[in-house]
């Protein structure tokens, strides 16, 4: 029952973004523009796919819902910006107009979405977009869960009787984390990570699903959210060597000479880029590469919708039905780059102590299987 309505919730979510989309583009399809005698001309837009579906997976200054006519409905959002000799300007995002076409104070948006100053001068950027209010979200929502969760541990519930509602949906999630992930490559230090591995997965997981809400900002589609996540478990996998992960990297052993040269900068690479890179990438690509996938769908609407009416609406169930398809399979992906980046950075942190003195029995097993 509880499946069914959530496959019924998926469908009314994808079905409302589809339809937002599609008022959207009609609106930029339809609108006159005027010619140079000041009468509005009969003219169609050309329709820029690339263009379309960067705006929509890109970071932006303010949350876009859906577009009728010529009202927008959007959330604005504060513009902080800093210049020399003019010092700190707060004011909101709607001053450059929906389009970001406006200039407002000397300042004005590029094509890339960026701030600039109108007179060339450099600008220091401090705004909180949409990727930025959208995280702290996800931020807030963590910590919500988990107090929630925790809270009912300290009273009993889960200890003394079984689990109920949000607890028996988490705990299965943290004892998987701990028992299939953090043991087999951790061994008897598995505890001791364990709360950094459940907030990547959790902080992972809970933006990968928000990302696909409409008008919501794919966060973990941003290589700045995902570097900085590489970073931090960069820096975790460099706190936990040993003497002896550093003597295998500067000195492998068994090899000859002049293999070792070539060697050691390849290993130092692996540690200091390869690892974290992918991290990275992996995540960033992954989340990227289904919202393109869905909004290309949507596209393909109005490109045969402009080489004619009838091939646009004959082709519309079918592609609303493959971007429905790659909806829920986003869903799953959600869930799928959540335990990979968890996983990976698990394994690359057993290997940074594996082999050393405090090393457990069996370790080394694990991390080759």
């Amino acid at each position: 029952m509880v499946l069914k309505s959530i496959k019924a919730l998926l469908v009314a979510v994808f079905s409302l973004f589809v339809l937002l989309f599609s008022t959207a583009l009609f609106a930029q399809e339809n609108q006159p523009e005027a010619g140079k005698n000041g009468i509005a001309a009969e003219h169609q837009e050309k329709l820029d796919p690339s263009k379309i579906i960067m705006d929509h997976i890109k970071d932006d200054h303010e949350f876009h819902f859906f577009t009728a006519g010529s009202f927008h409905a959007t959330i604005p959002l504060p513009i902080i910006v800093y210049a020399p000799g003019k010092g700190v300007e707060v004011f909101s995002s709607s001053r450059f107009g929906h389009e970001g076409e406006e200039e407002y104070n000397g300042y004005k948006l590029n094509e890339a979405k960026e701030i600039v100053a109108i007179d060339g001068s450099k600008v220091y950027d401090f705004s909180i977009t949409k990727n930025v209010v959208q995280m702290f979200i996800a931020l807030f929502v963590l910590v919500l869960i988990m107090l929630s969760v925790a809270n009912k541990y300290k009273t009993g519930q889960g200890i003394k009787t079984a689990p109920k509602g949000l607890q028996n949906l988490i705990e299965p999630v943290i004892t998987f984390i701990r028992d299939d992930i953090a043991k087999p490559n951790l061994g008897k230090k598995a505890n001791s990570y364990l709360p950094y591995l459940l907030t990547i997965f959790f902080f992972i997981l809970i933006n990968n699903l928000f990302g696909l809400l409409p008008g919501s900002a794919n966060v973990t589609g941003n290589t700045a959210f995902t570097a900085v996540l590489g970073i931090i478990s960069l820096i975790v996998i460099l706190f936990s060597t040993n003497g002896h992960f550093w003597g295998h990297i500067f000195w492998p052993p068994g090899v000859p000479f002049l293999v070792k040269i070539i060697l050691i900068p390849i290993e130092l690479a692996g540690v200091l880029l390869i690892k974290p890179a992918a991290l990275i990438i992996r995540l960033f690509a992954n989340m990227v590469a289904g919202h393109i996938i869905i909004l290309s769908f949507i596209v393909l609407i109005f490109i045969f919708g402009g080489m004619s009416k009838v091939a646009g609406w004959g082709f519309s169930p079918l592609s609303v039905a493959f971007a429905v398809f790659i909806y829920v399979i986003e869903i799953l992906v959600a869930f799928i780059q959540a335990y990979i980046f968890t996983t990976l950075t698990a394994v690359f942190i057993g290997q940074s102590f594996a082999g050393g003195h405090n090393s457990v029995e069996g370790h080394d097993d694990a991390i080759v299987a």
